[in-house]
């Protein structure tokens, strides 16, 4: 059981100072006696003070009816500090010296607690802190304890206000709210995203425009030209009637990690990160959009049927958002075949997973599989740590060792990546953190030469 109760600096000075009292009685002469029953009187004395202490402040405390409440966000991302407001309503005249400390999840890295704060009766109190999450999923907020001030200042009482609340934590959307305002800029090629004249392209009509010098003649509309008496071209735009599945490894390839510095830098929130961007750019182009993982525990996977959309973002996010990587081995065959049965419709589906030679095989029968109804594009994270060692300089034996083997592990899984390569050009491969950027220009070159 938490003690909840403990000696204020007053009570301690108090003893003190009896303490001090008896020994100054015993130096002058007195008999250990009547130096004993001068103990034992301060001792009671002070016992009783705390007494009455105790219980005037526990009661006084409880008709002050006091009350908390947090003002926290509807969500919170990984790795972005987010501020936390707390609201204390105390009634009655009086005013507590108190110190609070808010049980947030051990997960919230927390700025600015303890906080010590004086509470006036019959006035509102509001404290502020931040929370940076370092890993995605459910975080919770439980009642907070504050420690209040006796009314002699004998004992320190420990209460707890509030109640408990809950919250979720998704990856982070800055890369989306910066690819959205680039792309109002249009400046998308500072992030790396390579942006195409969509004029008389797609399959899908959208409108009749005048001719301009560098348009394809045969899109001249010759009835309209006709009638308005000047040349008239037909404007197409991408098919909109089209599904991007996604079918995410989350096996014991992806629990990877180059070790950033930073929260949210794991290769498996790259991913997510990745999967965001990709998710919001091809709603905007009007495809729907979904997600299937493998690789999970049982009872674990995730499915996400196509769905179009403002609200599908926010919904596949629902679902996605507190998936972690298993120690797991995915079964890429199986993951074929169960999207198979889920998805009957031609789609563009792309297989996320961390690539190693040892599992081209597998990955090339279950692609094989996959490509008899779908179109399919191979995205796999290349870890940086490789690259920095490879370009280390040689100033040791072992530097010599480790430069090596990072050259011949490069070259088996380069080779090996590219004989799948080989059979179907849709292959990504990126560090994690240029996944979603690569992702987006391949979604692209595919709307635009149409092979869906």
């Amino acid at each position: 059981m938490r003690l909840r109760l403990a000696p204020g600096k007053a009570a301690l000075t108090a003893l003190a100072a009896a303490t001090a009292g008896v020994l100054v009685v015993l130096i002058g002469g007195a008999s250990v006696a009547h130096a004993a029953g001068l103990a034992s009187a301060c001792t009671m004395a002070l016992l009783a003070a705390g007494g009455v202490d105790y219980v005037v402040t526990r009661r006084s405390w409880q008709s002050a009816s006091p009350r908390m409440s947090r003002q926290l966000p509807a969500a919170l991302a990984i790795g972005v500090k987010s501020t936390v407001t707390l609201t204390i309503d105390v009634g009655g005249a009086s005013a507590w010296r108190s110190e609070l400390y808010d049980h947030a999840d051990a997960s919230l890295l927390t700025e600015g607690l303890p906080a010590t704060v004086i509470l006036k009766g019959g006035k509102r109190v509001t404290l502020r802190y931040t929370v940076t999450p370092t890993r995605r999923g459910d975080v919770g907020f439980a009642p907070a304890d504050i420690l209040i001030r006796s009314r002699l200042g004998l004992w320190q009482l420990l209460e707890r206000i509030g109640a408990g609340e809950s919250r979720r934590v998704y990856p982070d959307f800055a890369q989306i709210a910066r690819y959205a305002w680039l792309a109002g800029d249009r400046r998308l090629a500072e992030i790396g995203i390579k942006t195409y004249q969509q004029r008389g392209e797609g399959t899908d009509f959208k409108q009749l425009s005048d001719y301009r010098i560098g348009d394809s003649v045969r899109h001249i509309d010759w009835k309209a030209t006709l009638r308005f008496e000047k040349p008239i071209i037909r404007e197409f735009q991408d098919e909109r009637d089209q599904s991007v599945l996604l079918l995410v490894d989350c096996g014991r390839r992806m629990r990877a990690d180059d070790r950033q510095e930073g929260v949210g830098t794991a290769h498996f929130d790259h991913v997510l990160n990745a999967l965001m961007l990709l998710t919001y750019v091809a709603l905007r182009h009007g495809d729907a959009v979904g997600a299937m993982t493998f690789g999970t525990s049982a009872g674990e996977a995730r499915s996400f049927a196509p769905r179009k959309g403002a609200g599908a973002l926010k919904a596949l996010m629902g679902e996605l958002y507190a998936v972690q990587p298993t120690a797991t081995h995915s079964d890429y065959i199986a993951a074929a075949r169960n999207l198979l049965l889920r998805q009957r419709k031609r789609a563009l589906v792309i297989v996320i997973t961390n690539f190693r030679d040892e599992d081209s095989g597998e990955i090339g029968q279950a692609l094989r599989l996959l490509r008899t109804r779908h179109l399919v594009m191979l995205a796999s994270l290349r870890e940086r740590i490789v690259g920095e060692l490879m370009s280390q300089p040689i100033v040791s034996g072992d530097a010599a060792i480790e430069i090596a083997s990072a050259h011949l592990y490069d070259q088996a899984r380069r080779e090996a990546f590219n004989r799948l390569a080989a059979h179907d050009a849709l292959m990504v491969d990126a560090e994690p953190e240029r996944l979603g950027i690569e992702l987006v220009n391949r979604y692209h070159a595919v709307k635009r030469t149409g092979l869906i």
